[in-house]
């Protein structure tokens, strides 16, 4: 048994649909639907640490370094980074090249937890599962399937997360 550590940044994952701009926002009260999800999947021993709630769009490199030093700080050595989709990959890639000693698994949803047919508790089930399982290193769980960092790249053409056919 693994101690675990999820440490939330945002992303499409913990959207809401808000009623007054009608455009996806994060909760107004700043809280994360991870705890949730958890709770219905009967999940109780990850430690929850929301770090911020951002667009993966609008991440800065200060954003990065403040993830790579929570990673760093966290007294486990599993842990899952929920991040939104579009930069994700960027996000792996740089915590790789800080953070060797622990086994870290990024992961998101195409569509938010909050709207039906959403993906988010099967990728953040998975992003559970390899980050106890996965060699130290950064690594990506999205659709299903695992990636190491400087494999892990959005195919906006399929929605999905791929290896390219020529890696």
């Amino acid at each position: 048994m693994k101690n675990l550590r999820i440490i939330i940044t945002g992303g499409t994952l913990d959207k809401v649909h808000n009623l007054r701009t009608e455009a996806l926002d994060f909760q107004a009260d700043g809280s994360s639907h991870i705890p949730e999800m958890l709770h219905l999947g009967r999940c109780y021993f990850p430690k929850i640490e929301v770090l911020f709630l951002k667009d993966s769009l609008g991440l800065i490199e200060a954003d990065r370094e403040e993830l790579v030093q929570a990673v760093l700080a966290a007294p486990e050595n599993n842990i899952v980074v929920t991040h939104g989709t579009g930069t994700l990959g960027e996000t792996a890639r740089y915590l790789a090249q800080h953070v060797t000693e622990k086994s870290v698994v990024l992961t998101g949803a195409m569509r938010p937890y909050s709207l039906h047919a959403s993906d988010a508790d099967f990728n953040l089930g998975g992003a559970i599962i390899a980050a106890q399982m996965v060699e130290p290193g950064v690594w990506g769980v999205m659709n299903g399937r695992v990636f190491p960092a400087n494999k892990l790249n959005k195919n906006i053409d399929y929605g999905r997360f791929d290896i390219p056919p020529s890696q």
